[in-house]
């Protein structure tokens, strides 16, 4: 009877990983850039949400043994910064409580990693990790290997400010949208109390849709939380009045 072949019975860790991590929910990129294509290798960066060098190794293994593993790259540099909670601290003394972890690996492309991490630190990314890989031509590159990888790291790195910058100005406008629907009940509430008729304008505010953010920019959106904050200054100007009168 013939024996099984040791090397194709055998799993390689970097297959059984991909295939335990099939299983579960796959990470995805925040954001991934242009080739960049020279005398034929190939750079391309991706970034992903991490908030602990755990997460930040996790999604560098994913990267290299699940999303390249058809096509190997000959490096996958990266770069990490994370504000983690210092130990036996709870966070609730603000930032003191609060310690930054950051660091890169070269993975053979010496001294690449701390390029990809002064790209992050320029743009004072958190809490995330850039990945570079690089698919060798056969040709040495010499500097310019360094240009390309900040080049996609800096693109990535820029996606990921502005999606950053964008979902803080969606949660501005979601509590601001609260704090104007309780000032503008509060505001029909005294309308009413001084008249007897309905207040215009006031009756159906509680049944109006909440606005969706789904397809803003960031420039939109902070001219809309402008436009919330004016809106704001009014009614809380009108409730003012309002208890003069009364």
């Amino acid at each position: 009877m013939s024996q099984p072949d040791p090397e194709s019975s055998n799993i390689s860790s970097g297959s059984l990983d991909s295939f335990i991590v099939s299983r579960r929910p796959q990470p995805e990129p925040l954001a991934t850039s242009q080739e960049v294509r020279e005398r034929g290798s190939i750079f391309v960066a991706s970034i992903y949400h991490a908030t602990t060098l755990d997460e930040a190794k996790a999604r560098v293994k994913h990267v290299k043994h699940t999303v390249h593993r058809a096509k190997p790259a000959a490096h996958e540099i990266a770069a990490w910064r994370c504000m983690i909670l210092k130990h036996g601290r709870t966070g609730l003394n603000g930032p003191q409580d609060f310690e930054l972890m950051q660091g890169s690996k070269d993975d053979g492309e010496s001294w690449a990693g701390g390029r990809v991490l002064k790209v992050m630190q320029s743009l004072a990314i958190i809490d995330a990790v850039v990945i570079v890989s690089r698919w060798f031509g056969g040709t040495m590159l010499g500097p310019a290997r360094f240009a390309h990888i900040e080049t996609c790291a800096m693109e990535v790195c820029r996606d990921f400010k502005q999606s950053e910058e964008l979902r803080e100005c969606v949660t501005t406008l979601h509590t601001l949208d609260d704090l104007l629907g309780d000032l503008r009940a509060e505001l029909a509430t005294l309308t009413a109390d001084s008249s007897d008729a309905t207040p215009i304008g006031h009756s159906t505010d509680r049944g109006i849709k909440k606005p969706d953010y789904k397809n803003l920019d960031v420039s939109k959106a902070k001219r809309l939380v402008q436009a919330r904050e004016s809106s704001l200054k009014s009614v809380k100007a009108l409730i003012a009045k309002k208890k003069e009168t009364v």
